[in-house]
């Protein structure tokens, strides 16, 4: 399915006239304090938000999955999807990759039908953390870490092999999630554990071409619960350092026990050139997996605020982070989940844009903690949703993503394409 521009255009009319009141009033706005709504606009339209390939069916949970019809049977038709929320949005011109999920059978015909929805891809994604009906040995107690040095050599080949296939497709980057870990205390030695993973990741990275990334994720628990591998950004950042010059840590924002700082985290990497990139999602316990900003969307802003004076800092190492959402939600419709959040990160990004950086470096100097909140509160209270539907107004998108979704009852005709019982691959 492909949505016509016309239809957009069309109901995008209904709501013109509203828009235009609160951008105008907007931009006069944020011009009287200094900043270039143009400026910001084009910030936003560059800022592309990559979709992960598994996002795109119903979620679930170890109680149930509760599908809700018309999800993407095959790789073409997730590329479809993903189609479906860059026309809609224009800030999802990416779609990341699960292998062995997602392997294309045809290369050419794969890149040209991304093509024709002006998509590229983003990092992809490797898959150690399950036994495939094919694969000879079981990552039952770990894959990069295994005790068996043929489970570890399956597990680098899996991950070479991934590579292999992002490069045909023009991927850049490899992530890299482990499972790895352990249930009970004496199960696995910690220190031997960690070395064969660095040896491991050695090779992956030692097979990579030489203008490619990897990013190292990490994760304080689950599916193991007594210890993980690679549990937290320290170690992450250990692991990436070890490595070389192109690799990095991955920051998931439901992989943190409660109350980390993440945005502290955030700041720490940028300054030592080591963020890779982000997997954007919300919690309110631990990896929830919910819509980017709907629990705790001031986090989100904090986290942006670092985001930001890293990007824009001309001294700064760190080049530029890789953008992606991983949610997995079992209620909503992903699609609609997926605007959503799609819309959260873009207002955060655009709050981050619009803090008085001068001001707030000053109160920092002075030790002005009120002034300080003062500031950033400031940014984070004002509403610049107009600011959003402005860039995807002049990128030929929806005003209200949400809305044309649904009026245009994209979910039914994918039902009447796909069947109401069909089931996106992977999770």
């Amino acid at each position: 399915m492909k949505i016509d521009k016309n239809k957009i255009k069309t109901l995008n009319s209904k709501t013109l006239p509203g828009h235009r009141e609160s951008f105008e009033y907007l931009s006069g706005k944020l011009s009287k304090q200094g900043f270039d709504p143009k400026q910001i606009i084009q910030k936003i339209q560059d800022f592309q938000i990559a979709i992960p390939s598994w996002a795109l069916g119903t979620g679930g949970t170890r109680f149930g999955r509760f599908p809700g019809g018309g999800e993407p049977r095959t790789l073409e038709e997730k590329i479809d999807d993903v189609g479906l929320l860059h026309a809609l949005n224009a800030g999802s011109g990416a779609i990341s990759l699960h292998i062995p999920w997602d392997i294309p059978s045809d290369i050419e015909a794969i890149k040209a039908h991304a093509a024709a929805h002006n998509l590229l891809f983003d990092a992809v994604n490797s898959n150690t953390f399950q036994d495939q009906p094919d694969q000879e040995h079981s990552y039952k107690f770990g894959s990069l870490c295994h005790t068996d040095p043929k489970v570890r050599q399956q597990a680098v080949d899996h991950n070479l092999e991934v590579v292999h296939y992002g490069e045909k497709l023009g991927s850049k980057a490899l992530t890299v999630w482990l499972a790895d870990g352990s249930s009970f205390p004496g199960q696995m030695n910690f220190r031997k554990a960690l070395q064969r993973t660095l040896d491991s990741l050695k090779e992956i990275y030692q097979g990579m071409p030489s203008d490619w990334k990897m990013f190292v994720e990490y994760k304080p628990y689950e599916p193991n619960f007594y210890h993980t591998v690679i549990q937290d950004w320290g170690t992450s950042h250990l692991l990436a350092s070890q490595l070389g010059d192109r690799a990095f840590t991955l920051v998931d924002l439901g992989h943190h026990l409660p109350n980390t700082n993440i945005e502290q985290i955030v700041g720490t990497l940028m300054m030592q050139g080591k963020l890779g990139g982000f997997h954007f999602n919300d919690s309110k316990f631990g990896d929830d997996d919910l819509t980017a900003g709907a629990m705790k969307p001031y986090q989100l802003f904090l986290i942006f605020n670092e985001l930001v004076e890293g990007m824009e800092d001309k001294n700064s190492v760190n080049p530029p982070p890789a953008w992606m959402i991983d949610a997995s939600h079992n209620l909503k419709d992903p699609l609609e989940d997926l605007l959503q959040s799609v819309e959260a990160i873009q207002l955060a990004y655009a709050q981050a844009l619009t803090v008085d950086r001068v001001a707030l470096e000053n109160a920092r100097e002075q030790n002005d903690a009120v002034l300080a909140q003062e500031i950033l509160q400031n940014a984070f209270r004002t509403d610049l949703r107009p600011l959003i539907a402005e860039a995807r107004l002049q990128a030929g998108a929806a005003l209200e993503p949400v809305a044309v979704y649904r009026d245009l009852t994209v979910r039914n005709e994918l039902v009447k394409e796909r069947g109401a019982k069909s089931l996106a691959t992977g999770l």
